[in-house]
């Protein structure tokens, strides 16, 4: 009985090589089929035309993932409006930027009309009276100086004068605190969220929700494989966005800012905003623009060593256009239901943000509500 199991088992050690062999002649054969013809793609069950995502995925080498394409927007098209240059884009100037809010025209105009105004007249007066003293009172001109120590009425004028100054200036002030801080009723509510380094924004009265990044560079190295390069129909270096703010025009707009890590500042110069984004509160800022456009601002808070790349840009189209992207977003209107096709965008979008299969993995297939939902669009 010994010699039988002894046999057994020598027999069983020499059939384990011959297996190995044999399914590596089988490997070996797939893998030359796959080089004769690389740009053949697997069978699809449902008869559709193998995608550029599919095919960058089955070229992939295993264990890697392959590089998902973005795909080249529409200039003009909702999203990616293009900039008008001057106008809610940086240009150089010295003074502000053109201001396109009720609140950034009242800032505005108490900046220009009142407080330089203001400080010019100060300064006209204070230098008079220097040369004026020094032309009076030298040496040359009085020999002997006076002894008098005080003047009733000059104290009395240098007294109330910096009071009615401060006056004139607290009024339009206060006024413009309180308009800043009593917002209207909103239409669209917005929550914007810091983070190091980039932006989250969430409608949710719409249910739309994305992430906001910057776009580098074509000669960027830094750039990852099939992410989409910066052009000058996305705006100037530096503030360009692959995801931008879409807002409707005329409506009141209202922005609940916070973080979730260290402080920002969630700022944009044609709107006259510049909030603090805390962790752990929350802030609120409205906008009410009347004028389409894309506006463009930054963080205004040192908040780490990539401080710089945190850029924000809003895009004011008219209500039709805004209503269309919320439900190309998959989102829907406040007491509607979702809108045709939304469901089927919203799957689109999220099956092509989500990671290839790994190597030897297959792709799961679409969901019965997914394909339920497209048979009846």
């Amino acid at each position: 009985m010994k010699l039988i199991g002894w046999a057994l088992a020598l027999a069983a050690a020499a059939m384990v090589p011959a297996s190995a062999l044999a399914q590596s002649d089988v490997n070996r054969g797939t893998t030359d089929v796959s080089a004769q013809n690389p740009n053949q793609a697997e069978p699809n069950p449902l008869g559709e035309a193998p995608s550029s995502a599919s095919s960058a995925t089955a070229s992939a080498q295993p264990g890697e993932s392959a590089p998902t394409a973005a795909a080249e927007p529409v200039p003009g098209s909702t999203g990616h409006m293009v900039p008008t240059p001057g106008i809610g884009v940086p240009d150089g100037r010295m003074g502000l930027q053109d201001q396109v809010t009720p609140i950034g025209r009242e800032a505005a105009a108490f900046h220009d009309k009142w407080l330089l105004t203001l400080c010019v007249i100060i300064s006209v007066f204070v230098l008079a009276l220097l040369l004026w003293t020094l032309l009076r009172y030298n040496r040359r001109a009085n020999p002997t100086p006076s002894r008098n120590s005080h003047n009733t009425f000059l104290e009395v004028v240098w007294t109330l004068l910096p009071v009615l100054i401060l006056v004139a200036i607290a009024i339009p002030s206060i006024r413009l605190i309180a308009n800043q801080y009593s917002p209207p009723k909103a239409d669209v509510t917005i929550k914007v969220t810091g983070h190091q380094w980039s932006w989250s924004y969430e409608y949710p009265d719409h249910g739309v929700s994305f992430d906001s990044f910057m776009l580098k560079e074509a000669n960027d190295p830094t750039r990852q494989p099939g992410q989409r390069a910066r052009t000058d129909a996305d705006g100037p270096p530096l503030l360009a966005v692959d995801r931008r703010v879409v807002i409707p025009a005329g409506k009141v707009v209202k922005f609940l800012i916070t973080a979730d890590d260290v402080i920002h500042a969630f700022a944009i110069p044609a709107f006259w905003i510049k909030q603090d984004a805390n962790p752990g509160q929350v802030h609120e800022t409205w906008v009410k623009v009347d004028r389409p456009g894309v506006y463009f601002g930054q963080c205004s808070e040192l908040c780490g060593a990539r401080h710089a790349y945190m850029p924000i840009a809003v895009e004011v189209v008219p209500e039709a256009q805004f209503n269309a992207w919320v439900g190309a977003q998959g989102g829907s209107l406040p007491g509607a239901g979702k809108p045709p096709g939304s469901e089927v965008a919203a799957a689109s979008a999220a099956a092509a943000s989500a990671p290839p299969p790994a190597a030897g993995e297959t792709a799961a297939a679409p969901s019965p509500a997914i394909n339920q939902a497209a048979t009846a669009n």
